[in-house]
């Protein structure tokens, strides 16, 4: 068996004629359609407004917007003017009544953050134009196919109709210009794309025209198509490369900061880089770093391609009293100074604390050597007794001798221990 004819797609083919039909049923907007988008309108207004994903994915599965875009694909590809001008009334029709609804949401809501789930659709590129095509490519072979399957909900996920518009909605009742612009952008790369792969894929399973054009007018047509395609099409592969050049940005960047920006007796506090600026911002907490290493440090940029990046050192304490119109910040910056001169102060007194006790413990066998000349080895460690009723700071000691010592002398040195180190408590080990 040919390996090929597994990609055939003759023997589930629906009927064009029940293709035609179904599409030109999901490009009206009366009655029940038109509720539906109202309702998927305010649904995916409030996932974005509240951040919610699976709220916005959920206006996305009962938004009826695909309709439309597919009957303009469709009307193009196969000469049915009747259908293009429905499908085109009805496109805008949708568009103005889901703009119009969510901007006066957004006009109204007491929430007015852009969360990350609007941010993410003012930012179109061309990753976005190949999820429309492939999407809607997807969505007409299903539509004209007899194995339909979740590809339809699916291919309303992955395109994302709904939530642009209403992020463009937010962007007219905020006056964010450039959050309206970022996202009609985005509404518009999917509904060329989409009625475009459709456009594509009638043709390829040879759709019946419904008047046939001339030569002449099928040229003129597939130029209008191309040109409309490629005007949506640039701006985004702009955006796209200006992305990858950030995500570069952002890669050599960590890379320099990670094997290059370390400093002895510093620790760093705060990490900004900005792709767009050009700029690193590096904030360093610890002894002052010399002009020296901060000099050092700038030449090695270009080993990263970051030549042309401006790289800022901000030291400690000078740094906090800069005027700063962020406070959040410097308080942030504030308790992490605090917080490592304590670990600095508590390490400090850890450390001070063995060397007193190393000096201490060679002192007292000093004066134990004067007193029993045949001692040749003492330990003594502070500890802490611990039982069922009490906890208390206790010391033990082992004495090692040359020679036996008797009760009296072993008492005595018991009791001179416990003046010498000021305890009530001391556990005596004697070898010999």
């Amino acid at each position: 068996m040919n390996i090929l004819d597994n990609f055939k797609l003759n023997r589930e083919k629906e009927n064009f004629r029940d293709v035609i039909e179904s599409i030109y049923n999901g490009v009206e907007f009366k009655g029940t359609n038109l509720w539906v988008l109202v309702f998927a309108i305010f649904i995916a207004s409030l996932g974005l407004n509240v951040n919610s994903p699976a709220v916005v994915i959920g206006a996305m599965l009962i938004s009826p917007l695909m309709g439309p875009i597919m009957g303009l694909g469709l009307g193009m590809a196969i000469n049915d003017l009747t259908l293009l001008k429905k499908a085109g009334y009805n496109y805008l029709f949708a568009a103005g009544v889901g703009l119009v609804t969510s901007t006066i949401y957004f006009a109204v809501s007491p929430i007015n953050d852009a969360h990350s789930e609007i941010l993410a659709r003012t930012s179109p590129n061309i990753y976005d134009v190949l999820i429309a095509f492939f999407g809607g490519l997807a969505g007409i072979l299903a539509t004209s196919s007899k194995l339909k399957g979740n590809v339809i909900p699916g291919v309303a996920i992955a395109t994302a109709l709904m939530p642009p518009l209403c992020t463009a909605g937010y962007g007219l009742a905020t006056w964010q210009l450039d959050y309206f612009l970022g996202a009609f952008y985005l509404f518009l790369i999917n509904t060329v794309f989409i009625a475009l792969a459709t456009l594509i894929t009638a043709r390829l399973l040879k759709f019946p025209f419904k008047v046939h054009p001339d030569d002449k007018e099928k040229t003129r047509v597939n130029r209008i198509v191309w040109a409309i395609a490629l005007v949506t099409l640039l701006p985004s592969i702009y955006f796209g490369y200006d992305i990858v050049k950030q995500n570069n940005f952002q890669k050599k960047a960590n890379q320099f900061v990670e094997n290059e920006a370390v400093f002895p007796n510093n620790f760093l506090l705060k990490k900004v880089v900005d792709a767009n600026s050009k700029e690193i911002i590096l904030t360093y907490g610890g002894l002052l770093i010399k002009d020296s290493a901060i000099l050092d440090l700038n030449s090695k940029l270009g080993k990263y391609d970051l030549a042309d990046c401006n790289l800022k050192i901000q030291q400690g304490f000078s740094y906090l009293n800069e005027t700063s119109k962020n406070s959040e910040q410097d308080n942030l910056l504030s308790s992490a100074l605090n917080e490592k001169a304590k670990q600095i102060e508590v390490l400090s007194y850890k450390l001070d604390s063995i060397y007193k006790q190393k000096d201490l413990s060679k002192q007292v066998y000093k004066e134990i050597k004067a007193q029993h000349p045949s001692v040749e080895s003492l330990i003594l460690q502070p500890t802490i007794l611990t039982n069922d009723s009490i906890q208390k700071n206790v010391w033990i000691s082992n004495v090692k001798s040359t020679e036996k010592l008797n009760a009296t002398d072993k008492t005595k040195m018991k009791e001179w221990l416990k003046v010498r180190l000021n305890t009530e408590e001391i556990f005596i080990n004697f070898e010999n």
